[in-house]
């Protein structure tokens, strides 16, 4: 995508506020002393080559740990650091694939859907290599001693099918969508078109809310429907769309305010920041920046809309680092002139 502030694209505003930025050549043996000489004093380093590039950099986990024993190192690759898949380049689709995520997109009869949001890369890796990392500093304050973290993308995802994988053991059936309770099998855990074209999101699993949501469309409630038959879940859905399609998705949502049905709008990404709920919590907020003006950004769901620093340029903080490292500024024009440090 093409950058929208002159150095830097939408994607890397949004995910690299709060960030110093150091351009290091690790290719340069003196940029692999500069590394060395910074993780001495770290307590994480994330890298996300394929397995051996670290190796070939003279930076392996050998190297890393005699040098700082404290020192957690976090590995994020698609397939893991051993294997027979190791070595072999991809992306979240192939990872969600071979994680067996992407099969739970597929109905009958039909190729599986390409996911909306990258789930093997948010959290196979980043939430997993997340929660590894500090996983690895809490042990490190009972022995003192860092390790090596392995997230392996496809395991992360691969992770998220725990439940279904636990159901497969006892039943032995494929989940697919368009089936079972909460894959679009049931009538009272689906997504039903409005009168205006928009949607809404029905989660009405327990009989209580089934019966919250019957009440609102002026329907009887019986709670044999909730267990009921692939047929008779089919004529419920056809039942309730028919309801859906008579009001306009705000006619709804302010029906529905009355009723604790568990119904909500299915949003846009243009919506998102008017809604009353994200809007009350602060979930997007905007970042003033000297150089490039106003940034809007959304908050992580445990962060705070202020005290922030805006993204970083590239480079923009290499002096800052060494300087804070011990290096002198004759070092660092010396670095520079070399080409080790942009």
């Amino acid at each position: 995508m093409p950058p929208i502030h002159g150095d830097a694209g939408g994607q890397f505003l949004a995910l690299n506020r709060d960030k110093r930025s150091l351009v290091l050549d690790l290719k340069k043996p003196a940029g692999r002393d500069v590394f060395l000489r910074l993780c001495d004093s770290c307590d994480v380093v994330v890298e996300g080559f394929r397995p051996g590039v670290m190796a070939r950099l003279g930076l392996s986990w050998d190297v890393l740990h005699p040098r700082n024993p404290r020192l957690v190192l976090v590995s994020v690759t698609g397939y893991g650091q051993d294997g027979p898949l190791a070595s072999r380049a991809g992306h979240d689709l192939d990872y969600v694939a071979l994680a067996g995520v992407l099969g739970l997109w597929r109905r009958a009869g039909e190729p599986p859907a390409v996911p909306g949001v990258q789930l093997a890369d948010l959290v196979g890796g980043g939430v997993w290599g997340a929660l590894g990392a500090v996983a690895a500093l809490c042990a490190r304050e009972r022995t003192g001693v860092g390790r090596h973290v392995d997230v392996s993308m496809t395991e992360g995802a691969l992770a998220l099918l725990i439940p279904e994988l636990g159901a497969f053991v006892e039943s032995r059936d494929e989940p697919r969508q368009g089936s079972g309770i909460i894959r679009g099998g049931n009538a009272n855990y689906q997504v039903y078109e409005t009168a205006d074209g928009q949607a809404l999101a029905v989660g009405a699993l327990e009989p209580k809310f089934f019966a919250a949501l019957s009440a609102a469309l002026g329907r009887p409630f019986d709670s044999g429907d909730i267990p009921a038959p692939p047929a008779r879940q089919a004529a419920i859905r056809a039942e309730l769309q028919a309801s859906f399609r008579t009001k306009t998705r705000a006619e709804w949502e302010r029906l529905f305010t009355a009723h604790d049905a568990c119904v909500e709008p299915v949003l846009s990404l243009a919506e998102l920041p008017a809604h009353p709920q994200h809007a009350a919590r602060q979930v997007f907020f905007v970042l003033d920046d000297p150089q490039r003006g106003p940034l809007r950004q959304t908050r992580t769901p445990f962060g705070r809309p202020d005290g922030h620093t805006p993204p970083p340029a590239s480079g923009e903080h290499t002096t800052e680092v060494l300087l804070q490292a011990g290096y002198t500024a004759d070092e660092i024009a010396a670095l520079r002139r070399a080409g080790v440090i942009g």
